[in-house]
């Protein structure tokens, strides 16, 4: 399979992507990807954290026990297709609602779907 740098570009998102479609991951079929905040502050957190459901945004909110720091983790779940530019929108997206909130905009993942 070769590499169509329109559909994948070449950074992180965009290997991330090439790199699931080359495990035979279905990217025409919706995932829930998880975005992730870190907040040093628990205050901070939890303003975010309403925000976000206010937005009508399924999350999750918890202290990371194992990081050298004690920080609060919000998780964004999101139902979508994984293509490309969507991705980029809700990484800004959350990236200006962390910093908004005194926090730090952390990454996105998802679960494989590979079907046989």
């Amino acid at each position: 399979m070769t590499r169509d740098y329109e559909l994948y570009p070449d950074d992180d998102n965009g290997n991330v992507l090439w790199q699931m479609a080359e495990d035979g991951d279905d990217l025409s079929e919706p995932h829930e990807i998880e975005y992730s905040i870190a907040f040093q502050e628990q205050s901070q957190a939890e303003k975010c954290a309403l925000y976000l459901l206010q937005e009508e945004q399924k999350i999750t909110l918890f202290v990371d026990e194992e990081s050298d720091v004690s920080e609060w983790i919000i998780t964004i779940y999101v139902y979508m297709e994984p293509e490309y530019s969507d991705i980029v929108d809700l990484e800004q997206w959350f990236t200006k609602i962390a910093e908004q909130f005194g926090g730090e905009y952390d990454g996105w993942g998802c679960m494989a779907y590979v079907y046989d």
